[in-house]
């Protein structure tokens, strides 16, 4: 409004149209406010005036009149702000954007609490799955019918061997075997005829002895075979063997597994003075150890039977037993060895890499938990956001004991509620986001 308008109106309320008088004349009058009797005209005027001073002020000094008018806006401002917040603590979120902001949930259930113990390990072979194959005599690699990842049975064939020695054992043995047979032919006679008087006994004794012999002559020569590593079968087999094969001998694997090593090529000399005396190694991966080094403030509580984690790189890879405890320390490295051993069907855990162990020392069931990615800390409170229909609600919460991955929730949930697992400091950040907006 303008101050034309209002000085109008002001005139008007100050004034009237026609004063009486006493001789019944009319004039036109103009009778100044502060002579005129009526009670409501006077309230009339005293608001007008008002009216046209704060007109002028706010017209002449707007500093003074726009504070006045922010603090009527900043009103009406903080009451569309509350009904827009609707429900106190609530993020609203679409199910697509929870999954673009990848938050996941997880139900709060019962659980148990570890309190355990972190040190280095790296895995090793276990030693009693682990098999050398050995040259036993000196000669020279004929074959090799393994390469290296070959999967292995025992007992099976895996290289040859041409050997003299191998082909001087075979024919002393055919030898004496044929010695034998024929002292055997001659006790017998000598037997028959010394049964029938018609023999001296001087005779008989003579054929006995040379019969003993003869067997004593194939016994050596038999273990003398055992000795270069032929079996009962090979043995049996050698009267019927062509007499090229005599100088080859076939060398099997001692246990079942992979062949993780190869130490000799075809044709090279093995098995003598100065020369290799292993053609592989092989290795049953199916189980394997990990050698923990840990720390000696924490090695009294380290125990055989207890559960031991490997993990790389944060993901858990295996979990198994410690098996022995070494009564050694290591004072370079200030720490004790313990030994655990792990299932390994998949071939997962590789000798050699080195991993993390988690040794539980002692473990407290509880009867509610949420991952430690959960609770957060908001105003001065411990919170966690519940999963809602339009997002997620923040809820107050009491927590107890806590282990590296979860916390016990004391009060303020119920099992099987969802709660923001992944990415929960987003929820946080929207709802001190919204708060401060409450503000402006």
């Amino acid at each position: 409004m303008r101050l034309r308008d209002l000085a109008h109106i002001f005139r008007r309320l100050a004034v009237s149209d026609i004063v009486p008088t006493e001789a019944g004349e009319r004039r036109p009058s103009f009778v100044p406010v502060w002579s005129y009797s009526n009670s409501a005209r006077s309230r009339g005027l005293r608001f007008g005036a008002a009216l046209l001073a704060s007109a002028m002020l706010g017209s002449l000094f707007p500093q003074f009149s726009a504070p006045i008018r922010a603090l009527f806006g900043g009103g009406e401002k903080a009451a569309e702000a509350s009904d827009v917040k609707g429900v106190e603590g609530l993020v609203k979120l679409t199910a697509a954007q929870i999954i673009a902001a990848k938050i996941a949930t997880v139900p709060a259930a019962r659980g148990v609490l570890t309190r355990d113990v972190v040190a280095p390990a790296v895995v090793s072979v276990d030693p009693d799955r682990i098999g050398r194959v050995a040259a036993k005599v000196a000669g020279v690699v004929a074959e090799l019918r393994k390469k290296l990842g070959d999967p292995v049975e025992k007992g099976e064939v895996i290289a040859i061997i041409e050997s003299r020695e191998v082909a001087d054992a075979k024919s002393d043995y055919l030898a004496a075997k044929v010695g034998l047979d024929l002292q055997s032919a001659l006790f017998q006679r000598e037997k028959g005829l010394f049964d029938k008087k018609i023999s001296a006994e001087q005779s008989f004794l003579k054929a006995r002895g040379a019969y003993e012999e003869a067997k004593l002559r194939v016994d050596l020569a038999r273990q003398k075979l055992a000795a270069l590593d032929l079996s009962e079968s090979e043995i049996a087999a050698l009267p019927g063997q062509p007499v090229g094969e005599l100088r080859r001998k076939e060398i099997r694997a001692p246990s079942s597994g992979k062949v993780i090593e190869r130490r000799a090529d075809l044709g090279q000399p093995v098995g003598g003075e100065g020369q290799t005396k292993e053609l592989f190694v092989i290795a049953d991966l199916s189980t394997v150890f990990a050698d923990i080094a840990v720390a000696i403030a924490d090695l009294p509580a380290v125990r055989e039977g207890q559960s031991v984690r490997l993990s790389h790189d944060g993901e858990d890879e295996a979990e198994g037993r410690i098996v022995f405890i070494g009564p050694m320390l290591d004072h370079e490295t200030h720490s004790g060895r313990a030994v655990a051993s792990f299932a390994n069907a998949d071939f997962g855990l590789r000798p050699g890499t080195a991993m993390t162990a988690r040794v539980t020392l002692e473990e407290k069931p509880v009867r509610l938990r949420a991952p430690r990615t959960a609770v957060l800390a908001f105003e001065g409170e411990t919170v966690v956001f519940v999963r809602a229909p339009e997002g997620f609600v923040k809820r107050k919460v009491e927590t107890g004991a806590s282990d590296a991955e979860s916390i016990e929730i004391v009060s303020g949930l119920e099992e099987g509620e969802q709660v923001a697992a992944t990415n929960a400091f987003i929820l946080k950040a929207e709802l001190g986001k919204s708060r401060l907006e409450g503000l402006d």
